[in-house]
């Protein structure tokens, strides 16, 4: 049943907006809009693709979407060749990647044949490092199916696995030939999974944009219900700041794309206390958004009410706000130490100054702990 209702629902397409990564001779389209899976295949055949593809999912999205997709790739005359791993971040690892590897390698994979990853992040990462790799480097599409991957992570071309000792340390640069946003596949998303993707959009409005973040003020409900018109102008709002940032600081050479981490130092240090397991990625960060407004607060960056309209808007959202207390600061300390970010005992801390506008500050781990 839900594969029917999946099917008739990506039909065609209602409206869309293209935003463009600009990378020289390596830029891309961001296309987001309502029903655009059945255009994925026209879409590839547009760039100059034809012939074996690959797609690869998971259990859960493919049992929603692997036919449409299917049935659009072979209208354009496309063979994909389909690779469905198990959900979850627990298996964003070395052995998920080679059983991709493995099936690919064995229906004979080439090097012109585009990998499609149809899925959230976990299969965005995972997708892209495959492309990354497998015989060199393969062309990717990007095909994200969460909040969450619409308007951050299937941008930008940073692709990985988990090892035991940390998120996302076994990775490349990989950026994609397309992205394509479908905001209707967010209709079959876990509420809770919709609501963490809320705290990315959340971060967008705090680092740069006033004008969404006072739109998430005015009317939390729109996205709530899963408005169409909205959703499609609020993703295509995170994805064109998102895609500045890339063309301006591809693979954070400059630091300026380091801004993004706003909310990710302790956001990612609650992860990791809690052993990944007890909160996803976006609530942690709604989280580390609030633990950075006071410890901007706390520094004299940002005066009490930007705090409390941050706070206001992720209450409105249904996301969590106050840190585990159950996780002691000690613990914290050690997680932020162990960050990938952490360069010589330091870490390179995105402040507020008041919604939109954000700045650097060099601090120790410690130092942001006794300010949480």
């Amino acid at each position: 049943m839900a594969t029917r209702w999946a099917e008739a629902m990506v039909v065609s397409a209602v409206s869309s907006e293209e935003i463009r990564v600009d990378l020289g001779p390596r830029s891309y389209a961001v296309v987001v809009g309502e029903g655009l899976l059945g255009e994925l295949g026209s879409r590839l055949a547009a760039l100059g693709f034809g012939g074996r593809c690959g797609v690869v999912t998971s259990d859960r999205v493919g049992a929603l979407y692997r036919t449409p997709v299917e049935r659009s790739l072979r209208l354009a005359g496309f063979e994909p060749v389909v690779v469905v791993v198990p959900d979850g971040e627990e298996h964003k690892n070395l052995a998920t990647l080679s059983r991709v590897y493995d099936a690919l390698l064995a229906a004979g994979v080439e090097r012109t044949m585009p990998l499609v990853a149809l899925g959230g992040g976990v299969i965005g990462d995972l997708t892209g490092f495959a492309a990354a790799t497998l015989l060199r480097g393969l062309p990717v599409v990007q095909v994200p199916t969460t909040l969450l991957a619409q308007v951050d992570a299937a941008i930008g071309g940073k692709t990985a696995v988990d090892h035991p000792a940390g998120k996302n340390l076994i990775g490349a640069f990989h950026q994609p030939r397309l992205v394509v946003a479908d905001v209707a596949t967010l209709a079959t998303l876990p509420r809770r999974e919709l609501l963490a993707g809320l705290a990315e959009v959340v971060k967008y409005g705090v680092i740069g944009d006033a004008a969404l973040f006072a739109r998430l003020e005015r009317a939390p409900e729109a996205l709530l219900s899963l408005d169409p018109e909205a959703l499609v102008a609020v993703v295509a709002s995170c994805a064109r700041q998102k895609a500045a940032v890339v063309s301006a600081d591809e693979r954070e050479e400059r630091g300026e794309r380091a801004v993004l981490n706003f909310g990710h130092t302790v956001g990612h240090a609650v992860e990791a206390a809690t052993t990944y397991g007890r909160y996803l990625h976006g609530e942690a960060v709604a989280m580390g958004m609030v633990a950075a407004a006071r410890v901007s607060h706390a520094l004299g960056i940002c005066d009490a009410g930007t705090v409390d309209r941050l706070r206001g808007v992720l209450r409105a959202l249904g996301l969590p706000m106050d840190l585990p207390g159950d996780v002691p600061p000690a613990a914290l300390v050690t997680a932020m130490r162990a960050d990938k970010k952490s360069s010589k005992g330091r870490i390179r801390f995105v402040a507020v100054e008041q919604v939109g506008r954000v700045r650097f500050v060099e601090l120790t781990a410690q130092e942001i702990a006794q300010h949480l």
